[in-house]
């Protein structure tokens, strides 16, 4: 009853399915597509721990910021995650991938990133992290992808007001 690990799951590709409205990226490669626009604005961490956003920053240090936090700017947008197959929300506080990204945006022979995936390599962690961003040539996006996000309706200011992006 010599099995090998490889043929547990049946699959050697197989990956925990998943469930999360929202994409965090993992070590490596993380490849996804923008379907919105973003929302931009600041955000910081309450003493509860639950993020408070605002369009405009804050004047001065927020009295309910927990402790050693900070206050940073963000993006959120829409996004189809092809790692894990799912339209998800992708907030992105790193002012390193900002600055790439945009480039892309603004350079006229890329536009806009709903046309194209971007690729964004994350290797180390902690204080250690360091972030990689690529793009895949443009491509059309798979019509079951853009039919499954026209029957969404996903509002990305609820999280100005932190209430749930997907609920109508």
């Amino acid at each position: 009853m010599n099995q090998s690990n490889d043929s547990f799951f049946g699959d050697n590709d197989y990956k925990i399915p998943e469930t999360s409205n929202y994409m965090k990226f993992n070590e490596g490669e993380n490849v996804f597509r923008a379907l919105s626009s973003a929302i931009v604005g600041y955000e910081y961490f309450n003493s509860e721990n639950k993020p408070i956003r605002s369009k405009e920053a804050p004047d001065g240090i927020p009295s309910d910021i927990k402790k050693d936090g900070k206050v940073k700017h963000f993006w959120a947008f829409v996004v189809y995650n092809e790692t894990a197959k799912r339209i998800q929300i992708l907030e992105i506080t790193q002012k390193s991938i900002m600055q790439i990204m945009q480039a892309y945006i603004k350079n006229p022979k890329w536009g806009s990133p709903k046309e194209y995936d971007f690729i964004v390599s994350k290797t180390g962690s902690g204080l250690d992290t360091e972030y990689a961003v690529s793009v895949n040539p443009k491509a059309p996006l798979a019509q079951s992808v853009i039919d499954s996000y026209a029957d969404m309706n996903i509002n990305l200011n609820a999280l100005y007001d932190g209430s749930d992006p997907f609920s109508n």
